[in-house]
């Protein structure tokens, strides 16, 4: 398999494996086990003496097509595919540490994100320290002498915030503690934390990676080593594993992620520059504006934009809401990275869960509003906007 394809053909062909069949699309595998020539077969593949899948829970070869194509797309050495975004990121946490050991973790987090590292975590006796991510005197100052894990997502969700990760896995590096990256904003095309020094990356590919509102997955990539010795047991054991109709339909996905990420960021970025000059808007924060808060960084580690928009309505919650029930073509969801446009209201879905004064923190008000570019029309899209600014 070539390793020089550039993204658009690694996306298409990345990882395939073909039965003597000779299946132009990928087959989904949709059995629960294997079978064995012979009970001596069994044994020795039980003992690791030979190759070949055992269990659908360990893996199969539809999601072993998944993992390597976004191994590929990552470079990473290995990856395990997970049955959600957060079951990723509660695996990549929680199977590297023990009690007594401490995690520093950026505070501006998905509000499960942060439940994970600041709720469930110190349960078992892992202490956390949420810290202000966007300087790095923050994340030198929150370490000790046990702490083992980092993490953050860049750019954060849902205010964009940027992180400069190679400044946070060199602080990581000198402790011995190991850095992850939630790189879902970002996406594999315009983003590479392992490049940047991360240890460990994960995704919630039910965003961008499927890209159609249709599968929940999750994927973590890493060195080979750090797998084997942290995640391999706790996965096999723990069972999050994907379906293989989960890991087929996000194979599907990935075959248009360029596309659809190309189009959906310069839709976004139209619609940021229309947003910033309307007298109702309070501010816009867009990775691809040269006003973005940490544009210097953005310039420094990220190859491309956004398909996210964060703004700021003067109107409050009142505002944000009038404009969402008044929007058309763009409808209310949650969800992000999908091709069709959505937007939220975060302070009352993905945030309700912080305290008001967490939410201050992070910078989301009762007028900030996530909005996530589809592929329709820009211009469309903008024609929404306007109408729906009307309504406030």
């Amino acid at each position: 398999m070539s390793k020089n394809w550039r993204p658009a053909t690694t996306l298409v062909h990345g990882g395939t494996l073909r039965s003597p069949y000779g299946e132009t699309s990928e087959a989904i595998f949709l059995t629960q086990g294997f079978v064995y020539e012979s009970s001596e077969a069994a044994e020795a593949r039980f003992k690791g003496e030979n190759d070949g899948y055992i269990y659908a829970r360990y893996g199969s070869p539809t999601n072993d097509m998944f993992e390597k194509r976004m191994c590929m797309m990552e470079g990473a050495e290995d990856a395990r595919a997970m049955a959600s975004g957060m079951a990723a990121v509660a695996a990549a946490v929680l199977c590297q540490v023990k009690a007594g050991d401490h995690i520093v973790a950026a505070r501006a987090l998905f509000g499960s994100c942060r439940y994970v590292v600041e709720t469930l975590a110190p349960r078992y006796g892992v202490e956390c320290t949420l810290v202000d991510g966007r300087d790095l005197a923050n994340w030198e100052a929150a370490i000790r002498p046990n702490t083992k894990v980092m993490f953050l997502e860049s750019p954060t969700n849902p205010t964009l915030e940027v992180i400069d990760v190679a400044g946070v896995a060199k602080l990581a590096d000198q402790i011995g503690a190991k850095l992850i990256v939630d790189n879902v904003f970002a996406t594999p095309l315009f983003q590479k934390p392992l490049e940047l020094g991360a240890h460990v990356v994960v995704y919630s590919a039910t965003k961008h990676i499927d890209g159609q509102g249709r599968c929940l997955g999750g994927v973590v990539l890493s060195s080979k080593e750090w797998i084997n010795e942290n995640l391999h047991d706790y996965f096999r054991h723990t069972g999050p594993a994907m379906s293989p109709f989960n890991a087929w339909t996000l194979l599907k996905g990935m075959e248009t992620l360029p596309l659809r990420v190309k189009q959906q960021t310069t839709s976004a970025a139209t619609i940021a520059d229309f947003l910033a000059d309307q007298s109702a808007v309070a501010k816009v924060i867009y990775p691809g504006r040269k006003d973005h808060p940490q544009a210097d960084i953005i310039a420094k580690q990220m190859t491309g934009g956004s398909t996210l928009v964060c703004f700021e309505l003067k109107g409050g919650k009142e505002a944000a809401f009038k404009l969402q029930n008044a929007m058309e073509i763009v409808k209310i969801s949650n969800n992000l990275g999908d091709a069709k446009s959505l937007i939220t209201h975060p302070a009352t879905t993905t945030h309700k869960n912080l305290t008001d004064e967490a939410r201050a923190e992070l910078g989301i008000s009762g007028g900030t509003v996530r909005f996530s570019c589809g592929i329709e029309d820009t211009q469309d899209l903008l024609d929404d906007f306007a109408r729906a600014l009307k309504a406030i």
